[in-house]
C-alpha cells in the first residue's frame, strides 16, 4: 500500500464506566505509545550509517522513515487537529512521500538519526497535550478520534515497511524474537484441505467502523458464488512442488506480464530463498536457515501466486470471495470484524504485531477461525486476491485524494489479511491493502480458491 496511507482502526465498545469518546482516545494514545516504542526499536539497534543507508531501492533509508513519521505527526496533530504552528514545517518537502520516490531519497538533505530522534520526541510532547485538549472539538477529523488513529495507524504501517528494509539488509542479525505457536494438529505440509463457503450475499466493507480508510467504505451487500478456499495459506513445502515442477520454467503457468518478468528479474524461487546443494535455505533477518515446509510461503510477488494457482488447477480468490470466507457469518447473516468475531485480536487470535518474526506453521491459531473454518486469515502472511484495487459503490476519498483514490486502477492488487509485521491497529477484516503485483519484498504469501459447482 501506499506507506502514507494512515489506516484508521476500529474502536472498541466502552466499558468499566469509559464513555466510547474516552475509550477511543485511550486505545489512540496507547496505538501511538506502542508504535513509538518499535520505531526506536526498529532503529536504535542499528548505527548511523546503517540508518542513512539505503539497503534497497524498493526501500527508504531507515532515518528517513524515522523522521518521516514525525513529520506526519506533526502535520495532522500539531497543525490540523492542534491548529499550532508545528514543530517543523520546512521539514514538509524533505519528507513527502509523493514528491520524491523512495529510490531519490538518499539524495534528500534528511535529519541525522540524532536530530529525527529529537524531531520527533519534541513533536510527540506537543502531540499529548493536543489530544488530551481535544474534547469537544468537532468536524470529520475529531469524529471518533478519527484523526489520532489515523496518525497511529500512519506509524505502525511505517513499522512495518521498516522491518522490511531489515530484511532487506545485509549484515548480522541485530532483531530476535520468541518463535509463534505451532498449530494444535499438524496435518502435512502440503495442504490442511479445503473450506467451502457457499453461495449468496454478505456485507462487503464498513459504514460503521469508526476508524476505517476511506477504501473500507462504504458497506454494500456483495452477491458471491459458490466456493472452495484452501483451509491455511499456501506452505513452503506445497510451494516447493511447483518449484521441483519446472514451474518457473513453463509459461503456461503464468500471465504474459508474469513471464516476462520471470526471464526479466530471472525469477526461480521466492525472494531470499537458495538452493544449497539438495536443500533450500533462507535469510530470514540476518540468519540463514533450511526453508519450513510447514510455514506459509513469504515473499512472493503477485504473478508467482497467480502461476502456483493455475499450476495447481485452481486459482486465486477475489477480493469478495476472501473477505465472505474471513467476515460471514452465515448463521446471524452478519460480517464480524474480525474471523472470530468482534472482540479485538488476543494472543490467541492472530500472529500480529512484530511479536514473532516469522509466520507460524499452517494451521495455527484455532482460536482465530473464521466461520468457514479458515484458519490465520489475520496475520502471518498477507495473502495476494485476484483482484485490481478499486473503490466501491459510493467511495469518497477522505482526508484526501492521495490516501487512496490516486491509487485506482489495474495497475494495483489487493491483498488482505496484515502479516506477522502488521500491527492489529492496522489490521481488520475489511481492511485492503495493496501493491504493484512484481513486488516480493513485502510479507506476502497467498491461499487458493476453486469455484464450486454447488451446495453442500
Amino acid at each position: 500500500m501506499s506507506e502514507d496511507t494512515a489506516a484508521p482502526a476500529a474502536t472498541p465498545s466502552s466499558g468499566g464506566g469509559s464513555t466510547p469518546v474516552e475509550s477511543s482516545r485511550e486505545r489512540a494514545y496507547a496505538a501511538l505509545e506502542r508504535a513509538r516504542r518499535r520505531t526506536m526499536a526498529l532503529t536504535d539497534c542499528l548505527d548511523e550509517a546503517e540508518l542513512t543507508a539505503q539497503h534497497s531501492k524498493l526501500m527508504s533509508p531507515l532515518a528517513w522513515d524515522l523522521a518521516h513519521v514525525g513529520n506526519q505527526e506533526d502535520f495532522w496533530l500539531l497543525r490540523e487537529a492542534g491548529g499550532q504552528q508545528g514543530v517543523r514545517p520546512d521539514l514538509d518537502e524533505v519528507y513527502d512521500a509523493f514528491r520524491t520516490p523512495r529510490a531519490d531519497r538518499p539524495t534528500l538533505p534528511m535529519l541525522s538519526p540524532d536530530a529525527a530522534r529529537e524531531y520527533i520526541a519534541e513533536v510527540r510532547a506537543r502531540a499529548v497535550e493536543v489530544i488530551a485538549a481535544a474534547s469537544g472539538k468537532s468536524g470529520p477529523l475529531f469524529e471518533d478520534d478519527f484523526v489520532f488513529g489515523m496518525v497511529a495507524q500512519h506509524e505502525q504501517q511505517h513499522d512495518e515497511t521498516m522491518l522490511a528494509t531489515h530484511q532487506l539488509r545485509r549484515g548480522p542479525a541485530v532483531l530476535d524474537a520468541p518463535d509463534p505457536p505451532a498449530p494444535m494438529s499438524r496435518g502435512t505440509d502440503a495442504t490442511h484441505g479445503e473450506v467451502h463457503v457457499p453461495a449468496g450475499p454478505f456485507t462487503m466493507g464498513t459504514s460503521t467502523e469508526p476508524w476505517a480508510l476511506d477504501n473500507e467504505r462504504p458497506a454494500h451487500t456483495v452477491e458471491v458464488a459458490a466456493f472452495d478456499l484452501d483451509a491455511v495459506p499456501v506452505t513452503n513445502g506445497a510451494y516447493l512442488r511447483f518449484i521441483e515442477d519446472g514451474g518457473y520454467e513453463d509459461p503456461r503457468w503464468w500471465h504474459p506480464d508474469g513471464w516476462a518478468q520471470v526471464q526479466r528479474a530471472n525469477l526461480s524461487a521466492p525472494l531470499f530463498w537458495k538452493r544449497d546443494g539438495g536443500n533450500w535455505q533462507r535469510r530470514r533477518f540476518g540468519y540463514t536457515e533450511r526453508v519450513p515446509p510447514g510455514e506459509p510461503v513469504m515473499h512472493v510477488c503477485w504473478y508467482e501466486a497467480d502461476a502456483y494457482a493455475r499450476w495447481a488447477g485452481r486459482r486465486l480468490p477475489t477480493e469478495a470471495e476472501w473477505e465472505k470466507a474471513a467476515r460471514h457469518d452465515p448463521e446471524t447473516g452478519e460480517s464480524r470484524r474480525y474471523p472470530w468475531g468482534d472482540a479485538e485480536p488476543a494472543e490467541g487470535h492472530a500472529n500480529l504485531g512484530q511479536q514473532h518474526l516469522r509466520p507460524a506453521p499452517a494451521g495455527a491459531y484455532p482460536a482465530g477461525a473464521a466461520p468457514c473454518g479458515a484458519r490465520q486469515m489475520i496475520g502471518d502472511v498477507w495473502e495476494w486476491t485476484s483482484s485490481d484495487f478499486t473503490g466501491y459503490p459510493g467511495f469518497a476519498p477522505f482526508p484526501y485524494r492521495e490516501y487512496s483514490e490516486v491509487f485506482f486502477g489495474t495497475e494495483y492488487k489487493v491483498l488482505r489479511g496484515g502479516s506477522f509485521g502488521t500491527d492489529e491497529v492496522a489490521c481488520r477484516g475489511t481492511f485492503r491493502n495493496w501493491d504493484l503485483p512484481v513486488r516480493r519484498q513485502i510479507f506476502a504469501g497467498f491461499r487458493t480458491a476453486r469455484s464450486s459447482g454447488g451446495e453442500r
